[in-house]
């Protein structure tokens, strides 16, 4: 049972990337997902997150209108979607699914599983 994010990688600023997580040995149906991200040094930060149908979002500040998880999520799989990338959103982002039945996502639950992470970098 586990999570693998896909679609990383080097991108100028104000680009754009699409973030993939794959769930392995289990379906998604009904877990909240969250998108979490960390730099060398610092604490893992959490960025977003969906409730189990996806009626319920939540975005920090700082990535709020130019980050956005797809309503379009599959049995295995969920994204992220980020345009306008800035320099200071370079980090390894991982996602992470919480089983939950109903009600608001939250960045600061325990998520049972976790994946490893991809690696984004906003360069030019």
């Amino acid at each position: 049972l586990r999570l693998e994010e896909s679609g990383g990688g080097l991108v100028e600023p104000g680009g754009s990337l699409r973030l993939s997580c794959v769930a392995s040995g289990f379906t998604l149906d009904n877990f909240a997902i969250g998108w979490f991200r960390q730099v060398p040094g610092k604490e893992r930060e959490g960025v977003a997150c969906t409730s189990r149908n996806d009626d319920n979002q939540y975005y920090i500040d700082d990535v709020k209108g130019r980050f956005t998880i797809p309503k379009d999520r599959t049995k295995k799989e969920v994204y992220l979607q980020m345009n306008s990338l800035k320099p200071e959103d370079t980090a390894v982002y991982s996602c992470a699914a919480k089983f939950q039945l109903s009600g608001a996502c939250d960045l600061s639950a325990f998520y049972e599983f976790k994946g490893q992470g991809t690696q984004v970098t906003v360069s030019s």
